[in-house]
C-alpha cells in the first residue's frame, strides 16, 4: 500500500497543482493550448519512442494480454451503449457519454502511473499496448459520434477526422519505436540522451495542463449522467479486464499495465473529438474533470486489486 500512495500522492498533486496555478494565473488559458502542442506532439513521443526502442520485445510484448485488453473496450463500448438507453442519457449528450465511458487518458495519465509504479519496464510495456489501444478507441470514438452527430457540423468531415487518428503522435511514435527494437538497432549515446531530456518534460507538465484544465461548474451542471460515465470508465472497464486476465492466467507483470491504461480516466481528446464532430464537447469537460479527480481513489483501489 505505501508503495501505491508514493505513485498516486506525486501524481495527483501535480494535476491539484495545475488547477491551483490556473486560478493564481500562472497557468493562463492562453498558455494552456501551445503548451498541450508541445506535450502532445514532441515531449509524449519522444518519451514513448524512447522508451519502446531501448526495450526487449520478445520479452515485454505479450499478444494475448494485447487482444484481452481490446476485448474488454470492445465489450465496454458496447455496454455504453445500451447504458446510454437504459438510462435514458438525453439525446444531445448521448454521443459524448459514450464515448467519455470507454476513451481513456493513455498517453498523460495512464503512462504516468506505469512509469511511477512499475518504472521503466512498466513503460515501456504500457507503451506499446497503448499503440493499440489508442488505434481502437479512437476508431470506436469516430464511429460512435458520428452516428450520434448533430446535424451537419464543419468540422465533423470523417476524413478530417480519420486523418488526425493516423497522424496521432502518440500511435506514430509507438509504431517508430517497435520497429526500431525489431531492427535491434543501438541508439546513439547523443540521440538518446536528447530524447532522455525531452522526455523528462513529458509528464509532469501534462499533468499540470490537466489540472489546468479541469472544470467543476460543468460537473454539477451534468452530475448524474457524468456519474454513469464514471462508474463505466473507471469501474467496470479494469473489472472486465481484470476478471479476462485471470480467466487466462495471465501473470500480474504482463497484464499490470494494460490494467492501468483501462483504468485511466477519460482522455482530454474525447473533448476535441466532440467539438470537431458536433457533438456535447462541455460534457466531455465535465466527464474529463470528474474521472480524472476520481481516478485517484480507483486507480489506488486497482493496483492493490491488481
Amino acid at each position: 500500500m505505501g508503495h501505491i500512495v508514493a505513485t498516486i500522492i506525486p501524481i495527483f498533486s501535480l494535476v491539484i497543482l495545475g488547477t491551483v496555478a490556473r486560478s493564481r494565473g500562472f497557468l493562463p488559458p492562453a498558455f494552456l493550448g501551445p503548451a498541450n502542442r508541445l506535450v502532445y506532439y514532441l515531449a509524449i513521443p519522444a518519451m514513448i519512442f524512447r522508451a519502446i526502442a531501448n526495450a526487449s520485445l520478445t520479452r515485454q510484448f505479450n499478444p494475448t494480454v494485447v487482444w484481452l485488453t481490446l476485448l474488454a473496450l470492445i465489450v465496454l463500448f458496447f455496454i455504453c451503449w445500451v447504458s446510454s438507453r437504459l438510462l435514458r442519457v438525453a439525446a444531445p449528450i448521448r454521443g459524448a457519454f459514450i464515448q467519455c465511458s470507454f476513451h481513456g487518458n493513455l498517453g498523460y495519465i495512464g503512462l504516468a502511473v506505469a512509469f511511477y509504479h512499475l518504472g521503466a519496464d512498466g513503460l515501456a510495456r504500457a507503451s506499446i499496448l497503448a499503440a493499440f489501444v489508442m488505434i481502437l478507441q479512437n476508431f470506436l470514438a469516430v464511429v460512435v459520434l458520428q452516428s450520434h452527430r448533430k446535424g451537419d457540423a464543419e468540422g465533423g468531415r470523417l476524413s478530417a477526422v480519420a486523418g488526425k487518428i493516423v497522424a496521432n503522435p502518440v500511435i506514430v511514435s509507438a509504431i517508430c519505436g517497435i520497429l526500431f527494437s525489431i531492427a535491434d538497432i543501438p541508439m546513439p549515446l547523443v540521440m538518446d540522451r536528447s530524447l532522455q531530456i525531452l522526455s523528462g518534460l513529458a509528464l509532469p507538465m501534462a499533468l499540470l495542463i490537466i489540472g489546468g484544465s479541469l472544470s467543476l461548474k460543468l460537473i454539477k451542471a451534468r452530475f448524474a449522467a457524468v456519474l454513469g460515465t464514471c462508474l463505466l470508465k473507471l469501474l467496470i472497464l479494469p473489472a472486465l479486464g481484470i476478471v479476462l486476465f485471470r480467466m487466462t492466467d495471465q501473470v500480474p507483470e504482463d497484464y499490470l499495465p494494460a490494467m492501468i491504461l483501462l483504468a485511466s480516466p477519460t482522455a482530454t481528446i474525447a473533448y476535441v473529438m466532440a467539438r470537431e464532430m458536433g457533438a456535447d464537447s462541455d460534457f466531455a469537460v465535465a466527464a474529463i474533470s470528474a474521472t480524472t479527480l476520481m481516478s485517484a481513489a480507483t486507480f489506488s483501489f486497482w493496483l492493490s486489486v491488481g
